[in-house]
């Protein structure tokens, strides 16, 4: 049997390509794309799920991998997947800011720890609340879903030199702003509680001067601010779900055309 150089490229494209928008997927989402995860496992988990693809991708565009137009194609399947994945990380950034807000007027702003999904340091309310986004993000199946749609998008998107278009990077630019919205949304009974006990804190200083508002406030704010977060933990799950919701359908949006 022979085999153009032509063909031979168009059959090697054919395999790196969904490769390419699946493993930019997998390097970007939540928990799978973490430092936890070992790089040989990220690229086993590829090649498995672009084996399992690869029969039902539609027609394969007729371009030679290594040409300008292949370089186009490749871009174009990077930047899909990344924008996939980007989008549910977007949501335990608000995790992050929610904590570390709360972390803030409790008292607790100066305890942070490594967090080793990341390597960088954060406040431990902030870790907690990333460990509790990480056990339900995995109980509710998010990455199973998010890899539905990953396959999904061969068919609504499929393998070519035009990927996602304007509209969809400036719907992906204009949703980091829901980053802080879900941040405070998350963390606004906390915060309010927390102003609540400060005003009272300020107005028992007032009314008793000779007490000392450093030795009795601190211990005080930091006690209440674990009674809050006790309290507050049993609305963390449907404002979690309604963030990942919000997010799995931008990044349908984006993929369909």
């Amino acid at each position: 049997m022979d085999f153009s150089f032509a063909e031979a490229t168009a059959f090697v494209g054919s395999l790196v390509w969904p490769m390419m928008r699946i493993g930019a997927m997998l390097m970007a989402m939540p928990v799978i794309g973490t430092r936890l995860v070992p790089t040989r496992a990220k690229i086993i988990i590829t090649l498995v799920l672009s084996a399992m693809v690869l029969p039902l991708l539609p027609e394969l565009p007729r371009v030679e991998a290594l040409s300008i137009e292949g370089f186009f194609i490749s871009a174009q399947q990077i930047l899909i997947g990344l924008s996939m994945g980007f989008t549910l990380q977007l949501v335990f950034g608000a995790l992050m800011i929610a904590g570390e807000s709360i972390a803030m007027t409790m008292g607790l702003g100066f305890a942070s720890m490594v967090d080793p999904t990341n390597g960088v340091s954060v406040p431990v309310v902030s870790q907690l609340f990333i460990i509790v986004g990480t056990l339900l993000f995995l109980s509710l199946g998010g990455h199973l879903t998010l890899i539905q749609l990953v396959v999904s998008s061969f068919e609504t998107l499929p393998i070519s030199a035009t990927g996602v278009g304007r509209d969809g990077f400036w719907a992906l630019f204009a949703w980091g702003s829901q980053m802080f919205i879900g941040a405070l949304w998350v963390a606004i009974p906390a915060l309010i509680s927390m102003l609540v006990i400060t005003l009272s804190m300020g107005v028992m200083t007032r009314a008793a001067p000779q007490l000392n508002i450093f030795s009795v406030g601190f211990p005080v704010t930091m006690f209440m601010g674990f009674v809050i977060l006790i309290l507050v933990m049993p609305g963390f799950l449907p404002r979690f779900n309604q963030m990942m919701l919000q997010a799995m359908q931008l990044s349908q949006s984006m993929v369909t055309p």
